[in-house]
C-alpha cells in the first residue's frame, strides 16, 4: 500500500540560509501525530508500505529553484511540494482559511470576513493540490486529505479520478447548521460537495460528525443511515475517530537525560510553589483572557495561596502577521501585567509568562513538574495538550482542568471539566485541583492514561485507514449490483431475440426525476418518443405502473398504445380498453383518515395531502427534512393504530406516506399482465403469484408466457413488483439500495439510456 498524505503544510518547512535551502520540522499536532504513525509503519513488518506527503513548502520559491527543491524534498522527506504565489497563498491561508473558515468553525462568526476573492483563491489552491496529486497517484494508492484548508480537494479528485480511494479528516470542530449556514450558499454547498468526494469523512467527536450529517441533510438534502449516505450514486460514510498521541513518547520522556536536566532547572526556579501550566497557541479560540480571569478570581478568593502557586503561561506565536492576533497579544500582555502588579510581591510573581516556541525537552519537562494542567479553550477540535499532559505523568500525580468545549473532554472525563466562559468555574476548579489528595489524582490519571495508551495516534490512524477499506468494500458490493455496460448489451440482445416481451415501468423517479410538486414531473418529448416506438412493436407490451391518479396517466399516455396502472395497482387500463378496478374496493374510510393527514400537514410547513380515488397521500418533499422525519414517525404511529382493525395498509415511499386498501400493490396488478386472471382477495393473488412464477420460469406454459420480462422501479412500492417476478425476469432498482431486484441503475437518465438501447439508439 502507498499512502498519499495531503495537507496544507509539509512535515518540513523550507527556509533559505546563505543562498541555500534547508529544512526544519514543521510544528503542530498533525505533523507530530502522522509522523509517529508513519514511523510505526516503517518499523512494522509491512515491507510494502510506502508514502508520499503532499503540501506547501512554506515559502514562495523562484521558478529557477523549484526543480531542485522538489528533488531535495522527495529524497530527504518523501515529500512533494505544491508551489503557490505569495498573493494566492495570502488570500487562501490568511484569507479564507483563517479569516473565514476558522472563526465560523470555532463559533466566532463576528470575526469572520466574507470576500469573493478569498473563496476564489481557496478553490484555486485546492485545484492546484488536485493537479499535484494527480501527477503522482497510482492505482491502489490511498489518498488521505487533512483539515479545513483542503475541504474542496476530495470532490475535485473524484471528478478527475472516480476510482481513487480517498479519505478526509477534519482536525477542527465542524459547526452546527445554524453557524455553518452563515457561509454564502455557493461556498457552503461547495464545501459539503467537496467533502462528499471522499469515501470516508472523519471527525474527532460524535457531535462534529452529527453536525456534518445535519448540514448535508439541510443543505444538500441527502439523508443518512448510521452515517452512510448516497452521494452521486456512491456510498459515502462519516464517522468519529478521536485523534490520539504518541503515548509512549510522552510517558517515557521524563527519563530522558536532556529532559531531566530541564526538570532540575525548573524545580529550582519554582521551588516551594505549586505549578499550574498553560500551553497554547496564540488564538482567540483558546480563551486565554478567560483563563487569566479565572486565575485572577482564584487569587482574589484564596489569599492563603498567595506565594504558593504560580501560573506558567506559555504562548506559542501564531499568525504573527494578522493584526487581530497582535491586538489579542497586547490584551494578554496587559492583563498579565495587571495581575502580577496587583497580586505579586518582591519574592513572588503569580504568572510566569513566555511568548516563544518550545522544544520537546522543555515542553516535556514542564509537563513533568506541573501540578496542574490548565486547558480551557472556548472551542477546540481535540486539544492534544490535554492528552500530552496526562501521558507525561508516569507517577500518576497531577490534575488536569479541562474545558468542556474541547473535543478531548469526551475521552478525559476524569479531569475536572469546566465551562471556561466565565472565571468562576475555573477558579473553583483550581482550588479543588490544588487541594486534591494524591490518591485521587493517581486514580483519575491512571484511568485516563490507560485510555490514551490503548487508543494512541497509531491506533487512530489504523482505525481510519481500516474503516476506509471497509467503506470501499461496501461500495464494491453495491457496485456489483449496478448494471454494467456488458450486462445492458446482453439485456438488449435478449430483448431483440424474444418473441413476446413485457416492460413494467414505474414513472416518478424512474422515467422522470422527482419534482417539488407532483404536477411538475411531466414526460418529455424524448421519453414519449421512446415509449411510442417500444409499444408500437406487436411483440412488446409496455406497462406504466405508477402511484399517479388515472386521469394524469390518461392525459399523458392515453394516445400511446401502452397499458396503464394507476394508484399503485388500484386501477388498470389495458390498451384500447376502459379503466377498471383490480378488485371491489371501498373509499368510505377516507373521511376518517383525511383529518389526521391534514393535521399532520398543518404541523409541517411544506407538506400537503393528495387525495386520490382510493388512497390518500401525505407528501413532505418540500418540508424541513429534520422536522419531517419527526412528523413522519408520529403520523405513521397514529395511522397504524387507527387502521389496526380496518382493511387498510400504510405504505412509506419517497418522501410520502400513503394510506390505501389492503391487498392492493404493484405486484398484484402486474400479475394481471403476466397472465393471471383478476383476483378477489389478497390471499388468492398470493397463491396465484406462486403458480405464475413457476409457469413464467418455463415460458412454454400458458398463453401469457413472456420470454422477456423487464421491471424497473425506484421505490419501496416497487419491491412488491419485484417479489412476484419469475427468476428469468430482468429487474432493476433505480438508485443504490438493497432490493429484491437483480440489478441497480444510478438514476432516471440511465433508465432512459437503457430504453434507447432497446430501440436501437443507445
Amino acid at each position: 500500500m502507498r499512502l498519499l498524505i495531503v495537507s496544507n503544510r509539509l512535515p518540513v518547512t523550507a527556509v533559505e540560509k546563505e543562498g541555500e535551502i534547508e529544512f526544519r520540522m514543521s510544528a503542530g499536532g498533525l505533523v507530530s501525530g502522522l509522523s509517529a504513525y508513519l514511523d510505526s509503519m516503517k518499523h512494522s513488518n509491512r515491507k510494502a508500505f510506502n508514502y508520499v506527503w503532499v503540501g506547501w513548502p512554506g515559502v514562495d520559491v523562484p521558478d529557477a529553484q523549484k526543480d531542485k527543491l522538489r528533488t531535495k524534498l522527495f529524497d530527504e522527506a518523501q515529500a512533494l511540494p505544491v508551489f503557490m504565489s505569495e498573493k494566492v497563498m495570502d488570500n487562501f491561508y490568511h484569507g479564507f482559511c483563517n479569516s473565514t473558515i476558522w472563526p465560523i468553525f470555532h463559533y466566532f462568526p463576528s470575526y469572520a470576513v466574507f470576500r469573493d476573492e478569498y473563496w476564489n483563491d481557496y478553490r484555486a489552491v485546492n485545484e492546484a493540490f488536485c493537479e499535484a496529486v494527480l501527477e503522482i497517484v497510482k492505482e491502489g494508492d490511498v489518498v488521505w486529505v487533512h483539515d479545513y484548508h483542503l475541504m474542496c480537494l476530495p470532490g475535485l479528485l473524484r471528478e478527475k479520478r472516480p476510482d481513487l480511494k480517498i479519505g478526509f479528516f477534519l482536525h477542527i470542530p465542524f459547526p452546527s447548521f445554524e453557524i455553518f449556514r452563515l457561509l454564502p450558499a455557493p461556498w457552503r454547498s461547495g464545501i459539503l460537495k467537496g467533502l462528499l468526494g471522499a469515501d470516508l469523512v472523519g471527525f474527532h467527536t460524535n457531535d462534529y460528525t452529527q453536525y456534518f450529517l445535519h448540514c448535508v441533510l439541510r443543505i444538500l438534502g441527502l439523508e443518512h443511515n448510521m452515517g452512510q449516505m448516497i452521494a452521486d450514486s456512491r456510498l459515502v460514510s462519516a464517522d468519529t475517530f478521536p485523534m490520539g498521541i504518541d503515548f509512549n513518547r510522552f510517558f517515557k520522556a521524563a527519563s530522558d537525560p536532556e529532559v531531566q536536566a530541564e526538570i532540575r532547572a525548573l524545580k529550582i526556579a519554582f521551588v516551594g510553589q505549586k505549578v499550574v501550566l498553560s500551553v497554547d497557541r496564540l488564538d482567540y479560540s483558546k480563551g486565554i483572557i478567560n483563563r487569566l480571569r479565572g486565575f485572577e478570581n482564584f487569587l482574589q478568593a484564596n489569599p492563603a495561596w498567595h506565594g504558593k502557586v504560580v501560573l506558567v503561561l506559555v504562548l506559542v506565536p501564531s499568525r504573527v502577521g494578522v493584526e487581530q492576533y497582535q491586538q489579542m497579544k497586547r490584551r494578554i500582555d496587559e492583563y498579565v501585567g495587571f495581575i502580577n502588579g496587583k497580586y505579586g510581591r518582591l519574592d513572588w510573581t503569580p504568572i510566569s509568562y513566555q511568548y516563544k516556541f518550545l522544544s520537546f525537552p522543555t515542553l516535556a519537562a514542564l509537563y513533568a513538574i506541573s501540578d496542574l494542567g490548565l486547558v480551557t479553550p472556548l472551542r477546540d477540535g481535540m486539544n492534544l495538550v490535554a492528552k500530552e499532559y496526562v501521558a507525561s505523568r508516569p507517577d500518576g500525580t497531577g490534575v488536569l482542568v479541562l474545558s468542556e468545549m474541547a473535543g478531548a473532554s469526551r475521552e478525559l472525563g476524569e479531569a475536572l471539566i469546566v465551562n471556561p466562559t466565565t472565571g468562576g468555574e475555573i477558579a473553583d476548579a483550581l482550588k479543588m485541583a490544588l487541594e486534591m489528595p494524591v490518591e485521587e489524582q493517581i486514580k483519575r490519571n491512571q484511568a485516563m492514561q490507560e485510555r490514551l495508551r490503548h487508543y494512541d495516534v497509531v491506533r487512530w490512524a489504523e482505525d481510519f485507514i481500516g474503516k476506509l477499506s471497509e467503506v470501499r468494500k461496501e461500495q464494491d458490493t453495491l457496485k456489483a449490483r449496478v448494471m454494467k455496460p456488458a450486462v445492458r448489451d446482453e439485456l438488449a440482445e435478449k430483448f431483440r431475440a424474444a418473441q413476446r416481451r413485457i416492460l413494467l415501468l414505474d414513472y416518478d423517479g424512474t422515467l422522470v426525476p422527482f419534482s417539488k410538486r407532483p404536477e411538475a414531473s411531466l414526460p418529455g418529448a424524448d421519453l414519449m418518443s421512446a415509449l411510442k416506438r417500444l409499444a408500437s412493436d406487436v411483440k412488446t407490451d409496455v406497462v406504466i405502473i405508477s402511484g399517479r391518479r388515472r386521469n394524469a396517466l390518461e392525459k399523458w399516455f392515453g394516445e400511446l398504445p401502452i397499458h396503464l396502472i394507476a394508484e399503485h395497482g388500484v386501477w388498470i387500463k389495458k390498451s384500447k380498453e376502459d379503466w377498471r378496478l383490480i378488485k371491489p374496493l371501498r373509499n368510505d374510510w377516507k373521511p376518517q383518515i383525511l383529518p389526521i393527514l391534514k393535521m399532520s400537514a398543518d404541523r409541517l410547513p411544506g407538506a400537503f395531502v393528495e387525495e386520490k380515488e382510493y388512497s390518500l397521500v401525505w407528501h413532505y418533499r418540500n418540508a424541513d427534512p429534520e422536522l419531517a422525519s419527526v412528523r413522519e414517525k408520529e403520523l405513521i404511529d397514529d395511522l397504524v393504530q387507527f387502521t389496526a382493525n380496518i382493511d387498510l395498509q400504510v405504505v412509506c415511499g419517497h418522501k410520502i406516506v400513503e394510506v390505501k386498501n389492503a391487498g392492493v400493490s404493484k405486484g398484484n396488478a402486474a400479475i394481471e399482465f403476466l397472465g393471471a386472471s383478476s383476483a378477489t382477495s389478497a390471499h388468492f393473488v398470493e397463491k396465484l403469484a406462486d403458480g405464475l412464477k413457476s409457469r413464467l420460469d418455463h415460458p412454454a406454459g400458458g398463453p401469457a408466457a413472456y420470454d422477456f420480462i423487464l421491471a424497473v422501479g425506484d421505490d419501496t412500492t416497487d419491491e412488491d413488483l419485484f417479489k412476484v417476478l419469475p427468476n428469468m425476469a430482468w429487474s432493476i432498482r433505480v438508485g443504490l439500495a438493497n432490493s429484491r431486484a437483480r440489478f441497480n441503475l444510478p438514476g432516471h437518465h440511465e433508465v432512459f439510456g437503457l430504453l434507447q438501447k432497446l430501440i436501437g439508439e443507445g
